[in-house]
């Protein structure tokens, strides 16, 4: 049976993965396991593999999936216990590091502003944009990441070139840069040698035999199994080549590289006759006979680093290299016996297979089936090749498919000889030759009592200085058993020789070249700096890669990077295509420039519609976008009820339900008409409503008052309790307040009530206390010297507001419409200028796009309720409200008022500096006005992006009342909710095709 958990917004790269799938299949009861993101071709792998369900169909790209094929779903308990843990370890050794990540390429770059390297290790899919954006800000790019079109590493490359840089990739696994390893490396002493190589494990066999031979190198620059091929044309490797002479410390240049098309060698070689250094070259599948004046060619990866170590020691070159086996002497193997190699190094398969097919006329190499060999009952397997790797670890992290197939090969009585390769360094196991070495020791006494020969010969690529015991290695082989050499070339050469078949490379001469030298290309800036400063990286992928790189004293800034767009390709497309726009960030800037500029005054109360003359009779506005009565939720239906029974239209429930039911009411989004409301939003004619001018762009916004606590017609209610509220309200506090408003010259300022006020624990949404106090302060004196209100009523409305802490509410809901209306004259850019929700859908407005709204369904707020209801009572978010959160406000502004995040159900101080964090990745600013001081006295966030919001995924976070889904219940819990993404999503595709940007179908 198929179990499955999905973690959603959770990436980790493929790394932690693999070792996190290993970690889960060895818990009891497990059948087989794999925890994977939800990309597309990750599902297709989960298809193949028999863990594919209708819970993994619906993940998204940057979600984590996790599939269990058990007996028992009890299991799935206790593997997503393994997997917590393994994660909360990752984040406990990310915590005691001290070193800050970045979230984002803007925050990278401000972290290490001298960067020359990005180091990218995401999925394929995906590293092209990586690249483009590395290119973009002049990194250099390491790609250590696959699947990389060849078409956008020929652009790419040729970008790269255009620009001074190189991109070494993709597929790069190795690399040394001024004597810092990269990625899957070895740790090598510092030398004098540079190496250029389209190869791994080659550049891996070559250094390592450096090192043990007393050499050292300075650089290995990977270019990508490709780079030597007719489209891409050695561009990586010819200006790396080109670096490297002109590179003073580097004395000897050593170039490797799987077979290359034709034109692209004799075009590389031509170029190393120009260098002004010795240069040695392998061509793998090459036999090369001699030498031509400083390029000396060689045939083996063994052969390169003897040269290579007799030229920078400044000694002579041989003309032969070949040394014997150590174990020469032992026992044959019969005629009728083949060899078998297991390799988890591609290119060590690669000359394995090569030596074996020269010296046994085997027909050459082939590329099948993860088969580099295969004739004649003679196989070579490349363990790390796509079809073995698709989903699972590398074969030099996860020993299980080469135990396997050493039992396979070992059980077969034609096998006399079984090769493998052990490889060392930073991202290999920790012991690979003590997992395999009970294996093999088994596979020997079987074959042992069957009367069999069988001889296992392996090699071990490393170093003393790497992280693994080399000597430890090397002597866990022989104790099971293994004869083990120091190349792979005396290991295949003393597998040969047990099959009678000694083989010994000709001698080569060293030729004269006669032709004159070409002068070289200059070398770029960019290329003379990474070449002779220690590499200043961003690392974007693989989080171990960044420790690498500090601990040998090179800078690295770790980007926790996850699937941009949810790692929706079409609006990557839209994204990478709108960062080419420059405009249209100074297109926002001049939109926040008004949202920070408004000048909100609160200047009256009025009867709404005496300034909103849309309202007339059987006319109410509602909260968020349109939407018609029978799709209204309970609580806006209740407080249409309430608003027909104060204004009078129908005397019972019934009647007013049976008015609306029959289509006797028209009904307006606020929006719509100057205004905003709270919760249902229901205003009706007779309403008073607050009166806020914006003196900045001489418009105006009006939102009904606050009715206190208790049952009010906001949630829902409409008891004749709520009328006779309703009808104070309209014949006692707004009158009052109307005269004492009239009566201050020039209004209230409201940004000064809203800049005092937050400074005092205030986040204008869910917490108003402070400044609904700082309101009773500014208006009671005049309130109190009205000559025409009886001292009665005075005291009535001065104890409502002393009563009443979310009074202020109202006034910040009308100054953001006040402010929002203000920069919405500005129809441009991708500044969000309106949030609202009605209970069935979300809505947002964008400032480039006017009026056009763009809705998604409404999610349900998560939080704390009151006694006796559960999130079962909740209605569906609803209300204007969210318009403190468009101005950078409310959850916007967390940090704030971090006990409203206890009040909410969302945590202590930590967790609202997180959330105040999180929105500022998704603003372009900060607005001086609202000052924070828990937040270091920076801005509120200000002025929402579209871009942003779909590129990260983060959508703004909505401090809320919780309505009951049943009309006249009123408010049953307080909590946050997110705005959803989809209406973010359809504005982006929307606004680029206003700037003239095709968009593709879905």
């Amino acid at each position: 049976m198929i179990y499955t958990k999905i973690k959603e917004n959770s990436y980790q790269d493929s790394i932690n993965l693999m070792l996190l799938t290993n970690a889960v299949s060895t818990i009891d009861g497990v059948e087989k396991a794999q925890v994977m993101m939800g990309t597309d071709a990750n599902k297709d792998i989960l298809k193949e593999a028999g863990l594919y369900n209708d819970e993994v169909q619906k993940a998204q790209p940057s979600d984590m999936v996790v599939a269990v094929d058990s007996q028992d779903e009890a299991v799935l308990s206790a593997v997503m216990d393994e997997v917590e843990n393994f994660l909360g370890d990752l984040s406990v050794k990310k915590e005691s590091s001290q070193v800050k990540d970045a979230r984002n390429w803007d925050e990278a770059l401000e972290a290490q502003p001298d960067a020359n390297l990005a180091l990218i290790s995401v999925p394929g899919i995906y590293a092209a944009d990586e690249i483009e954006t590395a290119l973009d800000n002049n990194l250099h790019a390491f790609v250590f990441s696959d699947n990389v079109s060849k078409e956008d590493e020929v652009r790419l490359k040729k970008k790269a070139h255009e620009k001074g840089l190189l991109v070494m990739g993709p597929d790069c696994g190795t690399g040394i840069v001024s004597n810092v390893p990269m990625a899957f490396t070895n740790v090598v002493k510092p030398g004098n040698i540079g190496i250029v190589g389209a190869s791994g494990t080659g550049i891996q066999e070559v250094t390592t035999i450096i090192d043990r031979l007393g050499g050292g190198v300075i650089h290995a620059i990977g270019t990508g199994g490709r780079d030597l091929s007719d489209e891409v044309g050695a561009i990586t490797m010819k200006d790396a080549l080109v670096g490297l002479a002109e590179h003073e410390p580097t004395d000897v240049i050593v170039v490797i590289s799987k077979p290359p098309a034709p034109e692209v060698r004799d075009e590389v070689v031509r170029l190393l006759y120009d260098l002004p250094k010795p240069v040695v070259a392998i061509f793998l599948g090459e036999n090369p006979d001699h030498h031509e004046g400083d390029v000396y060619l060689a045939h083996t990866l063994e052969e390169t680093a003897h040269i290579a170590v007799d030229l920078a020691n400044g000694k002579e070159v041989k003309d032969r290299y070949q040394e014997q086996p150590h174990h020469l002497g032992g026992e044959k193997v019969g005629a009728d016996k083949t060899v078998k190699g297991l390799y988890s190094g591609g290119t060590l398969a690669s000359e394995a297979a090569m030596l074996i097919s020269e010296a046994l006329e085997l027909g050459g190499l082939i590329k099948e089936e993860g088969y580099i060999l295969k004739a004649n009952g003679f196989e070579v397997m490349d363990l790390g090749d796509d079809i073995y790797t698709q989903g699972k670890p590398h074969p030099m992290i996860d020993p299980e498919v080469r135990k396997k197939k050493i039992e396979e090969y070992a059980a077969d009585e034609n096998t006399g000889v079984i090769l493998l390769d052990i490889v060392l360094g930073y991202g290999s196991h920790p012991d690979m030759a003590g997992v395999l070495a009970p294996v093999i020791k088994e596979a020997l006494e079987i074959a042992k009592a069957e009367n069999r020969e069988l001889s296992f010969i392996g090699t071990v690529c490393g170093t003393q200085q790497d992280p693994q015991d080399y000597d430890e290695a090397k002597r866990t082989l022989e104790e099971a058993g293994v004869l083990v050499e120091d190349s792979n070339a005396k290991a295949v050469r003393l597998a040969l020789h047990l099959m009678g078949k000694d083989v010994e490379d000709a001698p080569k001469e060293v030729k004269s070249y006669d032709q004159e030298k070409r002068a070289l290309p200059a070398v770029s800036e960019a290329i003379t700096d990474l070449l002779n400063t220690k590499p200043r990286v961003i690392n974007i992928g693989v989080e171990s890669f960044s420790d690498v790189v500090r601990e040998h004293g090179g800078q690295a800034v770790q980007y926790n990077w996850k699937p941009v767009a949810g790692g929706n390709r079409k609006l990557i497309k839209i994204l990478n295509q709108l960062k080419q726009i420059d405009e249209i960030n100074e297109q926002n800037e001049k939109v926040i420039g008004r949202f920070k500029d408004a000048q909100p005054f609160l200047v009256d109360v009025v009867p709404a519609h005496t300034v909103i003359p849309e309202l007339k009779e059987k006319v109410l506005l509602h909260a968020g976008p349109p939407i018609a009565y029978e799709d209204m939720t309970g609580p806006m239906q209740g407080s249409c009820v309430g608003a027909t029974l104060y204004e009078g239209w129908a005397e019972t429930e019934e009647e007013a339900r049976r008015m609306l039911e029959n289509g006797e009411f028209t009904f307006i989004p606020c929006h719509h008409v100057n205004a905003v409301g709270p919760m249902g939003g229901i205003t009706s004619m007779h309403m008073p409503v607050l009166v806020v001018e914006n003196r900045l762009t001489n418009n105006t916004a009006y939102c009904i008052l606050n009715e206190g606590i208790g049952k009010v017609l906001r949630f829902g209610a409409f008891s004749q309790e709520v009328v006779d509220r309703l009808t104070w309200i309209q014949d006692v506090l707004a009158p009052v307040l109307s005269k004492a408003l009239r009566k201050l010259d020039g209004g209230l300022n409201v940004n000064v009530l809203a800049a005092k006020a937050i400074t005092m624990g205030d986040e204008f949404h869910q917490r108003n206390i402070a400044a609904s106090l700082l309101f009773l302060k500014e208006i009671s004196p005049t309130i109190l010297s009205l000559d025409d209100v009886d001292n009665a009523m005075k005291q009535e409305v001065i104890q409502f507001l002393a009563d009443t802490d979310q009074f202020f509410l109202n006034i910040m809901m009308a100054t953001g419409k006040a402010i929002v209306d203000g920069a919405r004259q500005i129809t441009e850019g991708t500044i969000v200028t309106t949030m609202t929700r009605n209970g069935k859908d979300f809505g947002v407005r964008v400032s480039a796009l006017g009026d056009q709204w763009f809705t998604a369904p409404v999610n349900t707020p998560k939080g704390l309720y009151f006694t006796g209801f559960s999130e079962e009572d909740g209605n569906p978010d609803i209300g204007d409200s969210a318009i403190t959160e468009t101005i950078g406000v409310g959850g916007m502004a967390m940090i704030a008022a971090p006990g409203v995040t206890r009040f909410v159900g969302a945590g202590g101080f930590e967790d609202a500096l997180r959330v105040s964090n999180e929105m500022s990745e998704i603003c372009v600013g900060h607005n001086p006005n609202y000052s924070i001081p828990t937040w270091d006295f920076k801005g509120a966030c200000l002025g929402i992006d579209i871009r942003k919001v779909v590129e990260t995924g983060i959508t703004p976070l909505i401090n809320t009342g919780i309505a009951h889904k049943q009309a006249g219940l009123g408010q049953v819990g307080a909590g946050t909710v997110r705005a959803p993404l989809a209406c973010f999503e359809k504005a982006l595709v929307a606004y680029a095709e206003s700037v003239g940007i095709e968009v593709e179908e879905d």
